[in-house]
């Protein structure tokens, strides 16, 4: 109907009840229909049945734990995923974001950081559906859009990217990235002009966040940091693209 606005759907999983209730109330306040799991499991099939829009994750779940519930998750759904965890070391947050998470919070948190995470994230929205073009019209679109740059191809319509004619599967931050540098290929962005373009303008945190999703994009890319072919540091600036190979 006209007019109707769509409730956004959350799922919270954490083993300890308290922090489900605490959590969950939070994100009613903030307007979600919120629905919850208590071990790794359940919260693969809750996030299967439900299809949420956010993802509150507890990485020291019983069962499975929440990096590979995200993993799994990340097979099925663009969700977005804000991880919880009593460790803060570079390690956790590398293989957090490897799994496809978007942000992480340690615990014990305040509910203004955890709010203002929540909100940070969401501003990174998904990619509203559009009907699709007729075939002529496809066609003539994807000669404007598609960027190649040696071997690799990026088609930002269709969030597609093929390296050596095979696809890649990129997270959604990792394309975020490539599509920001491919779409202008001479500028050197630095990681605060990246992380307002692919986080947002109202982003807080680190801004070592960026490096850690260019190295997992190089990776994918099959990039050598040394001698990059795509993704090219800028000494005392940032990031820009490369030729490609």
């Amino acid at each position: 109907m006209p007019g109707t606005t769509v409730t956004p759907r959350a799922l919270v999983v954490d083993d300890a009840a308290e922090n489900r209730m605490l959590v969950s109330a939070l994100l009613i306040q903030q307007g979600f229909q919120v629905d919850q799991a208590a071990d790794g499991e359940a919260a693969v099939e809750a996030a299967e049945k439900t299809s949420p829009d956010l993802i509150v994750l507890d990485i020291g779940l019983p069962d499975i734990d929440g990096v590979e519930v995200c993993r799994r998750v990340r097979s099925f759904s663009d969700a977005h995923v804000l991880m919880l965890t009593a460790q803060d070391t570079e390690l956790d947050k590398v293989v957090g974001f490897e799994a496809g998470a978007d942000d992480y919070v340690t615990k014990p948190f305040s509910v203004a950081e955890l709010v203002g995470r929540v909100k940070a994230v969401l501003r990174r929205a998904r990619r509203a559906a559009t009907a699709p073009p007729s075939h002529a019209a496809a066609a003539a679109f994807a000669v404007e859009t598609t960027r190649t740059f040696g071997s690799l191809t990026i088609d930002p319509l269709a969030r597609e990217v093929t390296l050596e004619g095979k696809t890649l599967e990129l997270t959604r931050i990792e394309f975020d990235l490539l599509d920001t540098f491919t779409a202008e290929p001479r500028v050197a962005f630095s990681r605060a002009q990246l992380l307002e373009r692919v986080w947002g303008p109202n982003w807080f945190g680190d801004d070592h966040l960026v490096d850690v999703h260019v190295s997992n994009l190089r990776r994918k890319l099959a990039d050598d940091p040394r001698s990059p072919d795509f993704v090219c540091t800028v000494r005392g600036v940032g990031y820009r693209m490369g030729a490609g190979r």
